[in-house]
């Protein structure tokens, strides 16, 4: 489960991340969050029956910059590892 960002805006979103990635077994962890730079870490789950379910770093990315564009929009460098 992901830990909170301190930020209401930007823990919703990251609840909202990680309903999508823990569908496929992955999940997001530390969530730190320093004036405008959000840094996440990333575990991928894993479907033996659709790997290409699995929502890759790239995607988890994705995700979040057009999702914190919208509810957290003072949030401008986004990093994932």
């Amino acid at each position: 489960m992901v830990q909170s960002a301190s930020d209401s805006s930007v823990d919703f979103v990251l609840a909202q991340i990680q309903t999508i990635v823990a569908s496929e077994g992955g999940t997001l962890g530390t969530a730190i969050l320093i004036g405008n730079s959000l840094k996440v870490q990333y575990t991928p789950g894993v479907n033996e029956e659709c790997p290409e379910c699995v929502p890759s770093l790239d995607m988890v990315v994705q995700f979040l910059t057009a999702s914190l564009g919208i509810h957290a929009p003072h949030v401008t460098d986004i990093e994932v590892s």
